[in-house]
């Protein structure tokens, strides 16, 4: 029986009210830093959903366009002096710019070959970020990003209080919005696309500038977390493209289900903790991501749609109207 209006609203604002009390109750500031890059990988994750689970477009590049808005954004604030909040927007419209770009031919393809494509695309960014070392700082990174600040108040002495809300709010307007994105008519005709997209054309859907539209969107909310990313950590460094970042991404999508939104954020929190917890312990550092390869593997055997499965149909089943 799907999960009643109020009965769900009133479970999304108790997992918010806890997210709230959660600095206030939690002071060690090395947990405070995992809850930050978790929201961050929150909607990295639920962002990657909206096109490879609801618009079925193998994107294997999206972790790309938050690299993208890594540097865009660290770039722009500390070689233009561009105000970092305004700077992380900029992050946000650069990767969507990137994503436009690399559409043009994954529009077209299908199955693996937009694998590839995808893939080669991120390649080359990362390519290209090591080679012009001069203004991006090349493997060594780019550091002393300027950060983030409001009516003068002090993010980098207050033992990550600041940066917590703000992490936590962006990913709620972020899933938020992808969530509202997914059940809109929009949302309805990529589902369409991805079903059966001979179908989806011939009932009037234009296939080409839905997969063009829904990379954009998708690469945006990425891009903006690239953005906060570099803001946080002040560094931005190659090893954001790296296949290990990807990985830790897209079993953040896979474990938590597709075609949820909610389901990676979810993944999100508990994989972060889990990744950085096993780096904690000696002699299992080198072994965390094939350990999180396991864990992955274990949920899909009993949650083959992933976590969010577990969750009541009211609070994933994507709107008829």
């Amino acid at each position: 029986m799907p999960l009643r209006p109020n009965a769900k609203n009133l479970g999304l604002a108790a997992l918010i009210v806890v997210g709230l009390i959660v600095p206030l109750v939690v002071e060690d500031t090395y947990t405070r830093h995992l809850f930050i890059i978790a929201f961050i990988y929150a909607v990295v994750a639920s962002s990657w959903d909206l096109s490879l689970g609801y618009a079925g477009i193998f994107n294997f590049g999206h972790v790309a366009f938050f690299g993208i808005g890594v540097y865009a954004t660290g770039l722009t604030a500390k070689l233009l002096g561009i105000d970092p909040w305004l700077a992380m927007l900029i992050g946000g419209i650069a990767a969507s710019a990137a994503a436009a770009l690399v559409a043009l031919p994954v529009v077209r393809l299908q199955g693996v070959y937009v694998v590839l494509v995808t893939f080669a695309f991120a390649q080359l960014v990362l390519q290209v970020v090591i080679s012009q070392s001069v203004v991006t700082g090349g493997t060594q990174g780019l550091i002393r990003v300027p950060t983030i600040e409001l009516f003068g108040y002090n993010f980098l002495r207050d033992y990550k209080f600041g940066y917590y809300y703000v992490a936590f709010a962006m990913m709620l307007i972020a899933v938020s919005c992808l969530r509202w994105i997914a059940r809109s008519d929009f949302g309805l005709s990529i589902l369409a696309m991805r079903d059966n997209e001979d179908y989806a054309a011939s009932r009037g859907i234009p296939v080409a500038m839905q997969r063009l539209k829904v990379l954009v969107l998708s690469a945006f909310f990425a891009g903006v977390a690239g953005g906060f990313f570099v803001i946080y950590l002040r560094v931005a460094s190659p090893e954001v493209f790296s296949f290990s970042t990807s990985s830790l991404i897209l079993s953040m999508v896979l474990v938590g289900g597709t075609s949820t939104i909610y389901g990676p954020a979810l993944a999100a929190l508990a994989l972060t903790f889990v990744s950085e917890g096993l780096a904690n312990f000696e002699g299992l550092a080198e072994g965390r991501f094939i350990l999180v390869a396991v864990a992955m593997i274990v949920v899909l055997i009993f949650f083959p749609k992933g976590l969010a499965s577990a969750l009541p149909k009211g609070w994933t089943k994507p709107a008829t109207g």
